[in-house]
């Protein structure tokens, strides 16, 4: 992490926040944007943030949860410090070349740009990270490499990389944000902000984005921890259970008696699992051919993969993507 940014440093006056949120957005990625915030400013006695909604559009701004938020247009925003764009679905769709070519002007006013979750993809389309190290969510990272080479991209919690600031989703956005409290109005006034919404930043920024939540287990159970770690790194060449077991120090029957008593399935059942959920987001959100997603994901054999898929899911990936294109 890179504290370059000139918003994320000890600061008398308020900073002043415009957030662009583009429709389809996660409410949850909403919330880690503003209510940290907010919270500042309470546990602070201090009006240290504002912030105001925008959009491509203005008027209300439909989340993927059916919640409507209020904005003005992108271009009568108050001035402010920060430009912070929160997306999710519909990335392409949201991204029209007319919006960018509008996104791009406006950005100019702004000493900083940041982005939550599909926001990174929406300014890579404007042009703006061009040369930058920057992060989005675990499931985009590969779509966002591919399409912006001039972009670093990164599977980082979330990345500060001089005027701009990206991050991988919700949880990591709280992360980002803390990081923001705590070096404008000090680590006591953060660590109050992570008290009140009883949240344990236990990541720092350059942390991988993790397929599994698996914080609590490096306290309760570190070696499944480490076992799951290894999984989600070895998806696509995935490793016998006997050689995840003696790379975490432990026997094969006692990484099955451990993962039996921590997340009640065996080893190689959470791994096929997880190999199969990662199938079945490739199938529904990219355009590879179902023999590459199967290579993907550590099936020698089509066959394999599509016997192991129908029982998953009783429907075949192929089925699958034709149901999904119709939605």
């Amino acid at each position: 992490m890179k504290y370059e940014n000139p918003v994320f440093l000890p600061e008398p006056t308020p900073l002043r926040v415009t957030i662009l949120l583009l429709p389809d957005s996660n409410t949850l990625s909403f919330a880690a944007t503003v209510d940290p915030m907010r919270a500042a400013n309470r546990r602070a006695a201090t009006t240290a943030y504002t912030w105001q909604v925008v959009s491509f559009d203005g008027g209300p701004v439909p989340l993927t949860s059916g919640v409507e938020v209020a904005s003005v247009p992108l271009e009568q925003a108050h001035e402010a410090d920060a430009l912070i764009t929160v997306a999710g679905f519909g990335l392409e769709e949201h991204a029209r070349a007319d919006r960018m070519v509008r996104l791009r002007r406006c950005s100019r006013r702004y000493r900083a740009l940041g982005a939550v979750d599909g926001g990174s993809w929406i300014l890579a389309q404007a042009w703006l990270l061009d040369g930058v190290t920057a992060t989005t969510h675990w499931e985009d990272t590969e779509k966002l490499a591919s399409h912006f080479p001039s972009v670093n991209v990164v599977e980082d919690r979330f990345v500060i990389d001089g005027r701009f600031f990206t991050t991988g989703g919700a949880a990591p956005c709280i992360d980002m944000m803390l990081a923001l409290i705590t070096a404008r109005q000090g680590p006591e006034i953060a660590r109050r902000v992570a008290s009140a919404f009883i949240y344990d930043p236990v990541h720092p920024s350059g942390a991988p984005q993790s397929r599994v939540a698996s914080a609590r287990l490096s306290v309760t159970a570190p070696a499944v921890a480490a076992a799951l770690r290894r999984m989600e790194a070895q998806i696509e060449d995935p490793p016998t259970i006997a050689a995840i077991a003696a790379g975490v120090g432990l026997s094969t029957r006692a990484l099955e008696q451990a993962f039996r008593k921590t997340l009640r399935v065996s080893p190689g059942r959470f791994f096929l699992d997880l190999r199969l959920q990662e199938a079945r987001r490739l199938t529904v959100d990219s355009n590879l051919g179902l023999q590459e997603i199967a290579v993907r994901t550590g099936f020698a054999a089509q066959a394999t993969f599509s016997r192991a898929f129908r029982a998953k899911f009783g429907q075949s990936a192929s089925e699958l993507r034709r149901r999904a294109s119709s939605v």
